[in-house]
């Protein structure tokens, strides 16, 4: 692929996570506390969740390992980072989570379609185009520049951020309880929806640890995706627990928004 033809695709890209933001704040995407019988059929969440993240993984692996030369640094740190966040995505956090929901395979079947693109579009820009041989040439030494540094940080913040929030939500009920409860430790504190803070986060760090355009538009998708769905999820817990518990917390970033 050529850069002209890869910069066109990620034009398209960005053009099409502009659309799913807007329409996220008419639809509540149909999973979690906002799915209805309305979205079709729907399988258990574990099994959702692996078959929607897994795909980026693997596809992610297979252009990696194909590509010239795989194990050079700083790329192999890329490829390190990226998989390490989707294998606990694919693998850890399905098997983790408690309850019997589920998702509709409506849902599913559009987080595969993002996440092979997203992995193609990832490995493109990472293992394959011109930008590979020049900015990513210079070794270990990549790595102590000030914006490897503070990517590297906010990735490793935002991951904490959302394992922590995860953890939050988890172990909001005890055995048998079937109760609702607002989270508010962590993050939470600040945020309606910490977990989506520290994904944030964390896709930032990647986009500047690698000055990759490509992470610049998965930031801008993960923005897209998880800012609606934050302020949906806001509204919720207004009308479910009321403002004053809700209090002055913010939906995503906090402060802010």
């Amino acid at each position: 692929m050529t850069m002209e033809i890869f910069n066109c695709f990620l034009i398209a890209m960005s053009f099409l996570a502009l659309l799913v933001f807007v329409a996220l704040y008419f639809v509540k995407a149909g999973y979690g506390v906002f799915r209805t019988k309305s979205w079709g059929i729907s399988i258990p969440n574990k099994t959702a969740w692996v078959l929607m993240e897994a795909p980026v993984f693997f596809v992610l692996f297979y252009l990696w390992i194909t590509s010239e030369n795989p194990f050079s640094i700083p790329v192999l740190i890329f490829f390190l980072l990226f998989e390490l966040h989707y294998f606990q995505r694919s693998f850890i956090f399905p098997f983790l989570m408690k309850g019997k929901s589920r998702m509709p395979l409506t849902i599913v079947g559009m987080g595969v379609v993002f996440n092979v693109l997203n992995g193609i579009m990832q490995a493109l820009g990472l293992f394959y185009l011109p930008v590979t041989d020049t900015v990513y040439s210079g070794g270990w030494h990549y790595f102590v520049s000030p914006h490897a540094i503070l990517g590297m940080l906010l990735f490793f913040l935002g991951m904490g951020i959302n394992l922590h929030s995860d953890y939050v939500i988890r172990h909001l009920r005890q055995p048998g309880d079937t109760r609702h409860y607002l989270p508010t430790r962590g993050m939470f504190k600040y945020v309606t929806s910490a977990n989506y803070l520290g994904e944030l986060i964390e896709w930032i760090g990647f986009a500047l640890l690698t000055i990759s355009p490509a992470a610049g538009v998965f930031v801008w998708w993960t923005f897209a995706n998880l800012v609606p769905r934050a302020h949906a999820i806001h509204q919720h817990y207004r009308k479910e627990f009321g403002t004053v518990a809700v209090g002055k917390r913010k939906r995503i970033i906090p402060f802010i928004y």
